[in-house]
């Protein structure tokens, strides 16, 4: 983008960008109806250099979701179909052979993006979902032996349906732990539906974005100065110790068989910065931590076979654990 415009977001001052990634709700709101949190959660993956885990049922925009997002923030996307044949090549790229040159050329696959629409990942086999580790953890792709950096910002948005239907094939441990956020997706209300059948009515076409008025309100711009005000967000030490305290608390409880990592609390500190940054302060406060704990932890701990049996949720152990843990003064 060229800084001297005079568009929301164009300068690279905190406070705009600020501003300008506040008003992406309203702007994806145009497609997408009623998915404020999904939108929020998004948007701090990009602040913390993440990637995002989107689980619903089929047919509650997931896909759009991601889509709008991406019209919104002027950013390079491109989509995945994960399907069971689909092999690790076709994620990453490959080399091919130049008849002109007589050599062997890299064609780049479709992680090179900005942001990159795994859809229904959990429809291809662990092998085809591992292509991804590197990208997501290393923001790189080795092929040959020779590793080719994406480009930034880079973010996975992977949905996936719920694991009880047919013909999925569950996420790892170690793949669902490099995912920043893990966001369900509801459906929607009834009045929210009507919304959704009223627009559909009035000539809405999810595939021509364009037409429904969305515009760029952000860009890559906003991102990078947005992230340096995060940096300089404080984190008292009273704050740090909560938040070892909720995820030493997960590995003790009895109703899982895995807690969360160091990984994992370290995750919970950065989202937690994220927020207090969006909402407007230059410090953390306990509020921040448990309005983004459910979304950074739900998917970095595994319920026993018998809790899960007795209806206990991966939520409903982290909400238990969130008004037992002492909250600094």
């Amino acid at each position: 983008m060229d800084p001297t415009t005079d568009n929301a977001g164009t300068t690279g001052d905190a406070g705009t960008a600020r501003a300008s990634l506040e008003s992406l709700r309203a702007e994806i709101a145009k497609a997408v109806v009623g998915q404020d949190p999904a939108v929020t959660g998004l948007v701090v993956a990009l602040l913390c250099r993440g990637h995002v885990l989107l689980e619903g049922v089929p047919g509650v925009a997931k896909t759009l979701l991601v889509r709008a997002l991406a019209s919104a923030l002027e950013l390079d996307t491109k989509r995945i179909q994960f399907t069971p044949d689909l092999m690790p090549s076709d994620v990453t790229g490959s080399l091919v052979y130049d008849t002109r040159s007589a050599e062997f050329r890299f064609q780049p696959g479709p992680v090179f993006t900005n942001l990159l629409l795994a859809d229904e990942i959990n429809r291809t086999p662990p092998k085809t979902q591992s292509s991804l580790l590197e990208a997501m953890e290393e923001r790189q792709v080795t092929v040959d032996g020779t590793p080719r950096t994406l480009p930034d910002p880079f973010l996975v948005a992977a949905t996936q349906n719920p694991v009880e239907y047919e013909g999925t094939y569950p996420l790892p441990e170690a793949q669902l732990d490099r995912f920043l956020l893990k966001l369900t997706i509801p459906l929607p209300s009834r009045q929210d539906e009507i919304d959704v059948l009223t627009r559909h009515s009035e000539g809405f076409n999810p595939r021509d974005l364009q037409a429904a008025g969305l515009r760029p309100v952000a860009g890559p711009a906003d991102l990078e100065a947005a992230r340096a005000a995060v940096a300089k967000t404080t984190i008292s030490p009273e704050i740090t110790a909560y938040v070892v305290d909720i995820c030493r608390a997960t590995r003790e409880s009895p109703s899982l068989t895995l807690g969360v990592s160091p990984r994992g609390a370290t995750a919970l500190l950065a989202t937690s910065r994220a927020w207090a940054w969006l909402t407007g302060r230059d410090y953390v406060i306990p509020d921040d931590v448990k309005a983004l704990a459910l979304p950074t932890l739900r998917h970095r701990v595994q319920l026993r076979p018998e809790a899960e049996m007795e209806g206990v949720t991966a939520d409903s152990v982290i909400n238990a654990i969130l008004a037992h843990v002492p909250v600094p003064r």
